[in-house]
C-alpha cells in the first residue's frame, strides 16, 4: 500500500502532495505556482527527504498557472534530486510550460564578480586610464587645432566666407558684456597689490616703490592673467554650452548634412571674436588695475595722482606693457579652441553638456596658467 504524505496548504494557493511508493517518489504540484505564492514552498522543497528512493516524478498536470518563479522552483527541485542520484522525470507538462522550463534550463549563470584589486593596483589602474585618456585628448585637440587653422587661413584667403554678423554678435557677448566684471576685479586686484605692497615696503621706508610694484605686476602679469581666467570661466563655458546644446538637438549633424562646415560656422567666429575682445579687455583691465592701485596709494600712502603717474612713468617702459598684451590673443585662441572642442565632443544627453562645460573651464584655465609660466620663463631667458 502506497504511503501518502500531504503538506498542509493553509491559505497558500501553491499546493504540493508528496507520494512515496516503494522506491519511487512522486511530487504532485497543483494550484497556482506564481511569484506571489511559491515563497512558502521554497524552504520545504529544499529540505525534501528523498532517502530510500531511486526514482522521482514531478507531476505538473494539476497546476493551474505557472510563471518564471514557479518554473525555476520546479527546475531547482529537479536538479537537487538529480544531484542526490535519483532518476528524475516530468509528467503532465503542457507544451507551453515545457517551453518555459526549457528556457529556465538554458539560462546563463551570473558570472562571478572579478576580485577587487588592492589599493596600489587600483591607484595604478586609475593612473593608467587617466594617462591614456589625456593622451587621446591631446591628440584630438591637436587635430582640432589643425582643422581650425586650415579653416582660418581659408577664410582669410576668401574674406566673403567670414560671417560678419556672427563675429559681431560674439564680439559683443565676449567683450562688451564682460566689461563690468573684468573692470571690477581688475580694480580690486590693483587695490590689493597696492595695500599689500605698501604694508611690506613701509618697513624699509620705500612706500613710493609701491607704484613700481603695482605697475609692473598689473601690466606684465595680473591684468592679462585675471582677464583670461575670467573669460575662460565666462565665455569659454558659454561656447561649450552653446555648441553642446546644438549637438544634443542634432543641429550640428543637420548642418553637416546640408554641406556646412561646423568649424567654419560655429568655431571660427567665436575664435576670431575672442582674439579681438581679449586684448581690448586686457588693456581695459590694465587701466582699471592701475586706477585701483592709484586710489589705494592715495588713501593709504598720501601719494597724489600726479606723483603716482610720474613714478609710474619712471617705473615701467613700453616693453612692460607689450609683454602682457602679447599674451592676450594667444590666451584667447586657446580658450576659444578648448571651449569649442569640448562643445563638439558633447554626446546626445544633457548630462554631457554639464560635464563638458566643466572640463572646458578647467582645461582652459590650466592651459592659460601653463602658457603664462612658459612666457615668464621665455621673457626671463631673453632678458625682457
Amino acid at each position: 500500500m502506497a504511503a501518502v504524505e500531504e503538506w498542509p496548504s493553509e491559505a497558500e494557493a501553491a499546493l504540493l502532495e508528496v507520494v512515496r511508493d516503494g522506491t519511487d517518489l512522486i511530487l504532485r504540484f497543483s494550484g497556482v505556482w506564481v511569484t506571489a505564492t511559491v515563497g512558502p514552498r521554497d524552504a520545504g522543497l529544499s529540505a525534501l527527504d528523498s532517502a530510500g528512493t531511486a526514482k522521482a516524478v514531478l507531476d505538473l498536470s494539476a497546476v493551474e498557472r505557472l510563471d518564471t518563479a514557479g518554473a525555476w522552483l520546479v527546475h531547482r527541485t529537479r536538479q537537487q534530486l538529480a544531484e542526490r542520484g535519483l532518476e528524475v522525470s516530468l509528467a503532465g507538462v503542457e507544451p507551453a510550460r515545457q517551453a518555459l522550463l526549457q528556457k529556465i534550463e538554458q539560462r546563463q549563470p551570473c558570472p562571478e564578480p572579478p576580485p577587487r584589486p588592492g589599493a596600489v593596483a587600483s591607484i595604478l589602474s586609475d593612473l593608467g586610464k587617466a594617462t591614456v585618456e589625456t593622451g587621446e585628448t591631446v591628440r584630438e585637440v591637436i587635430g582640432f587645432l589643425g582643422a581650425t587653422v586650415v579653416v582660418l587661413f581659408r577664410s582669410l584667403a576668401r574674406p566673403k566666407r567670414l560671417r560678419g554678423t556672427s563675429l559681431v554678435y560674439h564680439l559683443e557677448k565676449t567683450g562688451l558684456d564682460a566689461l563690468p566684471i573684468v573692470g571690477l576685479l581688475a580694480f580690486l586686484i590693483g587695490v590689493v597689490l597696492a595695500y599689500q605692497g605698501s604694508d611690506q615696503l613701509a618697513r624699509f621706508g620705500a612706500e613710493i616703490f609701491t607704484v613700481n610694484l603695482v605697475g609692473v605686476a598689473v601690466l606684465r602679469e595680473m591684468g592679462v592673467l585675471i582677464t583670461a581666467i575670467i573669460v575662460a570661466g565666462r565665455s569659454g563655458s558659454a561656447f561649450t554650452a552653446q555648441i553642446g546644446t546644438m549637438r544634443v538637438n542634432q543641429e550640428v549633424d543637420a548642418m553637416s548634412t546640408i554641406g556646412l562646415d561646423p568649424v567654419e560656422v560655429l568655431v571660427l567666429p567665436r575664435v576670431l571674436a575672442l582674439m579681438i575682445a581679449l586684448p581690448l579687455l586686457t588693456f581695459y583691465a590694465n587701466i582699471m588695475g592701475l586706477l585701483g592701485g592709484a586710489v589705494m596709494a592715495t588713501v593709504v600712502l598720501d601719494i597724489d595722482l600726479v606723483t603716482f603717474a610720474r613714478q609710474l612713468r619712471d617705473a615701467v617702459e613700453l616693453s612692460t606693457f607689450w609683454v602682457g598684451m602679447i599674451k592676450a590673443p594667444i590666451f584667447a585662441f586657446v580658450i576659444a579652441l578648448i571651449g569649442c572642442y569640448e562643445g563638439l565632443k558633447v554626446s546626445s544627453n544633457a548630462e554631457s553638456v554639464g560635464l563638458r562645460t566643466t572640463r572646458a573651464v578647467v582645461e582652459a584655465i590650466f592651459l592659460v596658467i601653463v602658457l603664462d609660466a612658459l612666457f615668464s620663463v621665455f621673457y626671463s631667458v631673453i632678458g625682457i
